[in-house]
């Protein structure tokens, strides 16, 4: 979503490098283009003028001036301003002493809170609550049947005593969503639930009825939580859509959804900063496990093209098994072969972890890759994964046996041309190489890396440096005349050299006095 965003504010920094000093004009014009990227990206006015001055007001002052490097410094002031406007910190959900902890979720209609309720409840679940899905979307046709559909698969129980609307009768029956938001946490009560998430309905835009509602409700249940859920791609619609409900059900955090979008973003920097209260959860996609705590300093680094490298590292912790390292570590530890048996565990292991373009935007400098990573095609693990399984065990354990017949066999059986079987069997013969000098110490195109165990070509480190030998002529004569001038040339080399001993002497006897030697040493030098 921060695409553009990231694209014009990482251009503006370039600009900055290589200067030992920025004058007010530089500051002013750097200032500049982040005003107009951060109104292209539909950022609130005000929340842009504020944003825009502090960074100015820092830029100026005397933390640039007195560092070695003012570009950098200035990059570091606009994370730290970024980071302060998306909510300054990581808030969590304040958790209930007694009794079950009610959150409810408060939002126009469209902006992903039934989903977001399922994604919800599947995240807390993973974090070892017992939640309970209550559905008081009464208005909205079929919300109540999406919900259950929701809840069954997250595997999370949802309390529905009222059908709600339905695509052949778009009145309720006299459904009262109050009602059935106070039976929803007495039933949590009396089940033993720790968690109540309430989805309540949303309109097309804001009114009075809506409102109303959602207050009634907030007294009935009086909820430890009320999230706000924001379409991250309504642009600047999004302030006023968040003060209406800030004054209406006085929410204590926001969720942005679809934030997997290809829009501007600049709800995301607006919302926290116009109504005060923090961004806590962000939803990423349409699956249910796409959903994650927000951090203010990871999404400003995600913007400023720094990376994420925290997130990622905490999915490879919840998707990584443990003993399936522990079993890779001692391969390599007994420096067994990489086997293609190995291989197919290891993208097992990164299909666990998600999306790999997600995963690979979390990188540093991936807005430099970001055309090619949008080219790649997540069907290309599936055309691998189906060309291993057709192999026979012992062929995965040594593909050496693997020859054409076997190719051509192989091929069949997952559907891909020989071609692609080729050319995997070559990428897996160079990555089991590679491997190789890793368990020996060694490191790919580094060979005899000084202060490493087993690494050897050290007598050929410098063998394509060295000179190369004058190859001798196939004429007899031309032959003969190199002879001679080779021997001329030593010849007069050995004359040039001097006579005498190894100190340099040239001729007469040697003196040991001549040299300040401490008194007895004279014995040693064979006089």
């Amino acid at each position: 979503m921060f695409n553009s965003l990231s694209d014009r504010l990482t251009a503006t920094f370039k600009n900055l490098r290589g200067k030992g000093r920025l004058t007010e004009a530089d500051v002013d014009a750097t200032v500049r283009e982040i005003r107009r990227a951060l109104l292209d990206a539909d950022v609130a006015v005000p929340v842009v003028r504020e944003f825009t001055g502090r960074v100015r007001e820092r830029a100026l002052g005397a933390e640039v001036s007195a560092a070695l490097n003012p570009s950098q410094q200035i990059v570091k002031i606009v994370n730290e301003e970024l980071v302060e406007i998306l909510g300054g910190e990581t808030r969590r959900i304040r958790l209930a002493k007694n009794g079950p902890t009610i959150i409810m979720l408060a939002g126009l209609q469209g902006a992903g809170k039934t989903t977001l309720a399922g994604k919800l409840s599947k995240w807390l679940k993973a974090q070892g609550h017992s939640p309970l899905l209550v559905a008081c979307d009464l208005q909205r046709p079929n919300a109540v049947t999406q919900l259950q559909v929701v809840g069954q698969r997250a595997n999370v129980p949802v309390f529905a005593p009222h059908p709600g609307a339905t695509s052949q009768e778009l009145e309720h029956p006299a459904g009262d969503p109050i009602a059935v938001a106070r039976a929803g946490v007495e039933e949590a009560r009396q089940k033993l639930h720790d968690v109540v998430i309430v989805d309540t309905a949303g309109r097309l835009g804001v009114d009075a009825d809506m409102m109303e509602q959602a207050r009634q409700i907030r007294r009935a249940i009086v909820p430890n939580e009320v999230l706000f859920v924001i379409d991250s791609m309504i642009g600047q619609d999004a302030v006023n859509t968040a003060l209406a409900f800030d004054e209406g059900v006085n929410f204590t955090g926001i969720v942005l959804s679809k934030l997997d979008g290809d829009a501007r973003g600049g709800a995301a920097l607006s919302v926290s900063s116009v109504t005060g209260k923090p961004v806590m959860f962000a939803s990423t996609g349409e699956g249910l496990d796409d959903f994650e705590l927000f951090h203010p300093d990871r999404m400003a680094s995600r913007i400023l093209d720094m990376g994420d490298i925290l997130t990622l590292i905490e999915q490879a912790e919840k998707a990584w098994d443990k003993d399936e390292a522990a079993r890779m570590a001692k391969k390599f530890a007994d420096q067994e072969d990489f086997t293609l048996e190995d291989f197919l565990a290891q993208m097992q292991q990164i299909r666990n972890m998600g999306s790999m373009k997600k995963m690979l935007m979390m990188m540093p400098g991936a807005q430099n890759i970001r055309q090619q990573l949008e080219q790649f095609d997540e069907r290309e693990i599936d055309r691998v994964e189906a060309i291993v399984r057709s192999m026979t065990p012992h062929e995965r354990l040594a593909p050496k046996i693997i020859n054409g017949s076997r190719r051509a066999r192989i091929a069949r059986g997952s559907g891909v041309h020989v071609s692609e079987v080729n050319g995997l069997l070559e990428r897996f013969a160079q990555a089991q190489k590679m491997m190789k000098k890793m368990a020996q110490g060694g490191m790919p195109g580094m060979p005899g890396m000084p202060g490493l165990p087993g690494a050897g070509g050290g007598g050929r480190k410098n063998a394509k440096n060295a000179p190369k030998k004058k190859a001798k002529s196939g004429n007899p004569a031309k032959a003969a005349q190199e002879r001679k001038d080779a021997e001329a040339r030593r010849a007069n080399a050995a004359k040039a050299l001097p006579t005498g001993a190894a100190f340099g002497q040239q001729g007469g006897e040697f003196d040991p006095s001549q040299l300040n030697l401490p008194k007895g040493f004279d014995k040693f030098l064979g006089k």
